[in-house]
């Protein structure tokens, strides 16, 4: 039986069917059938972002990202305005990303948790080198440490270029005089990719080392963080081995 419309109208047209959609288009059926490892980045963004702007599904969102900053590792490194300026990422898609990647540089960092026996700058690069790696700019750390050398916790004492007049001492040993410790490690990074030294870092190097000395707390090594390594100050020999008490 034929519906007619209204009188002089034409039959009203039948939609055509949408076409069915495989799994290798729905990236939440496929990680539940065949797990994360079998998904692109590109769909675990999109999983993460759950949906884009107008005119553009989280998957195109997705990739995009991607592209812009050259991969995981460039979106690793980029700060909240440099995820904004794509189209379709908002303040929560934004928030959800900066998380997500702070959670697997923790899940990476093997953690000196507190109470930790401190062996070596091996250690201390184990612990930083994830949250280090991606950074713009230096950072200078302290590492508290107590009279058996396990770790206390670790401050933020400066950030931007390293020199003498910005590691001022003052700043360095007040966490380590409010909470007692015993000793230090200085720790900061190289954007560059390169752990070796400067000459500036062994001048900061030897100016806390010899303040250490006259307030009471040795400064045990300082550590140089980078994507390409690590170098420890007192293994190069440039911190004296006669300061250790």
């Amino acid at each position: 039986m034929r519906v007619r419309g209204a009188a002089g109208s034409q039959p009203a047209p039948v939609p055509a069917p949408r076409p069915r959609e495989g799994l290798a288009d729905r990236p939440r059926e496929r990680l539940e059938a065949k797990g994360p490892e079998a998904l692109s980045d590109a769909e675990l963004l999109a999983l993460l972002l759950r949906s884009g702007g107008p005119g553009r599904p989280a998957a195109r969102v997705a990739a995009a990202l991607l592209e812009r900053h050259g991969g995981l590792l460039g979106l690793a490194a980029a700060g909240a305005r440099e995820l904004g300026a794509e189209p379709g990422i908002g303040p929560a898609q934004r928030a959800a990303i900066r998380a997500c990647l702070e959670l697997g540089r923790r899940v990476a960092a093997r953690r000196l948790a507190p109470g930790t026996p401190l062996r070596g700058p091996a250690d201390v690069y184990r612990h930083f080198h994830p949250s280090l790696r991606h950074a713009s700019h230096e950072r200078f750390l302290v590492l508290l440490l107590d009279g058996r050398h396990r770790v206390m916790r670790h401050e933020l004492v400066s950030q931007g270029t390293l020199t003498a007049s910005l590691v001022h001492p003052r700043e360095v040993f007040r966490p380590a005089l409010r909470e007692a410790a015993a000793a230090i490690v200085l720790v900061h990074n190289h954007p560059s990719g390169d752990p070796t030294p400067s000459p500036e870092d062994r001048e900061v190097t030897t100016r806390l080392a010899r303040a250490g000395e006259l307030l009471g707390v040795w400064v045990v090594d300082h550590v140089v963080v980078a994507e390409r390594g690590y170098a420890s100050l007192r293994e190069l020999g440039w911190l004296d081995p006669r300061e250790a008490p």
